[in-house]
């Protein structure tokens, strides 16, 4: 199944002036990487947003999150969001804001950052 592309049209329209950003296809959608850290993506017509071990349980405690899990073993410090989760613009921000404000906590991965 592809991805939702009008949702990659949507986070781009945010993301888009986000310093240290770029984008690759993986896992049959779409990722953002911020200075290489995986930062959120699409997976099929899903939200997928690392909040880190520290916000992942307020992150589930939200309406249509859960553990992102697509293979049996869930990934830590990932939630996905169902798209009735992201259907309001400001909603769709906060994820991706709060994704950014974690990923921002890590160190560059070497070679990896954009001038």
């Amino acid at each position: 199944m592809a991805y939702d592309k009008q949702l990659e049209e949507r986070i781009q329209g945010i993301v888009d002036r986000w310093k240290d950003l770029s984008a690759k296809k993986m896992f049959g959608g779409i990722c953002y990487l911020m200075k290489g850290n995986m930062m959120c993506g699409i997976w099929k017509d899903s939200l997928i947003v690392r909040v880190g071990l520290g916000g992942f349980q307020e992150a589930l405690d939200a309406p249509h999150a859960r553990p992102f899990d697509v293979t049996g073993r869930p990934m830590a410090g990932w939630v996905m969001v169902g798209p009735r989760g992201v259907e309001k613009d400001a909603d769709l921000k906060a994820w991706l804001t709060k994704a950014q404000a974690f990923v921002r906590t890590l160190p560059a991965k070497p070679g990896k950052e954009r001038p």
